[in-house]
């Protein structure tokens, strides 16, 4: 059994209202359980408030924040600091830790559970974040919205609603927002269905372009922006949903064909990048000085008597693995060089997707699952760094949890990553922030904060596409609207 010692406490100086702390409590060698788990986590310097509520059975709470000679006390079972407390707290531990002690009553006992950090890093992360917020299920999408959150401050808004182009028979499905260095103002998102269309906004301009051409697989899926020239490559896919019948994944998505393309948005032009017949090209990311394009690719070669594609990598959907390429590019010709394999995943019996690569081209991040394309839906699925100075590739085990890691994207400063995860149920995909050193080495992640540290589970949605902002999209959800229901540039193919 544990030893329990009741201990009178010692109350620092409290800059906020309270009822402080209890004057008699046992101490306790365990850690305080509370959502989210924001033990021993580094922050950056410019975050909002760690929110958090007891999650273990106590029938009330108390909490000491201390910074220096700064301490903050906050009572009831969800601890929420005041903004201001918060910011003073932070400015005393800067490039140390706020020390937090958790006390918790049950039976008119109070216990202080064993203290913890929170580390507070001098580095800053960019302001603003944006995401899917979506249902997580396979067949409702409607109520579905691209929405932004400043990370100083809890602020959430709307940058497009899918309902404003629905009606009760045609519906809408939105998806890939993306941006060009950060910059909320070169911006780009697309839209299925009804009112179909790519939508970009660069610089105060906004226009819809229908990529749908004869001699593309489809419209531009996956989007990423060149750093510096208005040009996004994009895979043209033909993607498709099935489901497993005894395996714990469940749900599959998958392609049956996929090429690279790239978009000149001035011209409204598209050419092709890559496409091979036996290769099913996905993925593209650029580095920071434009001149390398990474991308996926699995090798698949269907057999000349089969007609039916989407049945044929539907029964050889475990053996389905993609690898890790690059192609070099001259932005004065516009022309690509032969691919280079990168990263041969396939050796491994395992598939990578997503390639995201540091601001300082150091650092390839990438998800790394047991097949196909699609990891969100894969709980085996898991974020890997290839250093491309050094060539060692490795699991990020710091980062990842035994449920799903997926979609990921850097800080424009390098030393942060935010991605996508299932770890807290294995239903909801969630956004989890993590520091990223110069060795490439992560911190404990921590949740997305809120002001009501319960927000995320009472909310019962999902949030997909994290990307990072240096701003807020300015445009209104209606003026997108409104250029969504007029008719799309038809593209011009240019064959290279």
């Amino acid at each position: 059994m544990k030893k329990w010692t009741i201990i009178a406490s010692a109350i620092c100086l409290m800059t906020a209202c309270s009822k402080g702390i209890p004057s008699n409590y046992a101490e306790s060698d365990s850690w305080p359980v509370i959502y989210p788990d924001y033990r021993d986590v580094t922050v950056p310097v410019n975050i909002a408030p760690l929110t958090f509520q007891a999650d273990m059975a106590v029938e009330d709470m108390t909490v000491r924040f201390t910074a220096g000679d700064e301490a903050v006390v906050c009572n009831g079972l969800k601890a929420q600091p005041d903004m201001d407390d918060w910011q003073l707290l932070k400015e005393k531990a800067l490039g140390g830790a706020i020390d937090v002690e958790v006390f918790g009553e049950k039976n008119g006992q109070w216990t202080r559970f064993k203290p913890f950090h929170i580390y507070v890093s001098p580095d800053s992360i960019d302001p603003y974040i944006s995401y899917r917020l979506i249902s997580p299920s396979y067949v409702s999408y409607e109520e579905l919205t691209i929405n932004q959150r400043c990370l100083e401050n809890y602020d959430e808004s709307v940058i497009y609603n899918n309902m404003l182009c629905s009606s009760e028979t045609d519906g809408q499905c939105i998806n890939c927002h993306s941006y060009q260095q950060y910059n909320p103002q070169r911006m780009q998102f697309h839209a299925r269905q009804n009112y179909g269309g790519t939508v970009i906004a660069y610089d105060g301009q906004l226009m819809k372009v229908n990529m749908k051409n004869d001699s593309l697989i489809s419209a531009g899926v996956y989007p990423a922006w060149h750093p510096q020239l208005k040009l996004i490559a994009y895979s043209t896919n033909h993607t498709h949903q099935t489901f497993h019948t005894s395996d714990p994944n469940k749900i599959e998505v998958f392609d049956d064909v996929s090429d690279l393309m790239l978009y000149d948005v001035d011209r409204n032009e598209v050419m092709n990048i890559e496409n091979r017949k036996d290769e099913m090209e996905v993925f593209p990311f650029w580095t920071p000085d434009g001149k390398t394009l990474y991308y996926c690719s699995a090798h698949f070669v269907f057999p000349d008597t089969i007609d039916d594609k989407i049945s044929e990598v539907i029964a050889h959907a475990f053996d389905i693995k993609y690898n890790l390429y690059r192609k070099t590019f001259d932005p004065q010709s516009r022309q690509f060089g032969e691919r280079q394999l990168v990263f041969a995943a396939d050796s491994l019996d395992k598939s990578a997707t997503l390639p995201r690569i540091s601001p300082d081209g150091r650092f390839l991040l990438f998800t790394l699952g047991e097949y196909g394309v699609f990891h969100i839906w894969h709980h085996d699925s898991d974020l890997w760094m290839l250093d491309l100075q050094t060539g060692n590739v490795r699991a990020m085990d710091e980062l990842n949890s035994a449920d799903t890691e997926s979609y990921h994207s850097w800080s424009s400063n390098g030393r942060w990553v935010i991605f996508s995860s299932r770890r807290d149920d294995g239903n909801f995909t969630r956004p989890f922030i993590a520091h990223i050193d110069s060795e490439g080495r992560g911190s404990k992640p921590f949740e997305l904060p809120d002001s009501d540290p319960n927000q995320h589970r009472r909310m019962m949605k999902c949030y997909n596409i994290p990307e990072f902002m240096k701003g807020p999209v300015t445009i209104s959800p209606q003026q997108f609207a409104d250029v969504l229901k007029g008719e799309g540039q038809s593209v011009k193919w240019v064959q290279k």
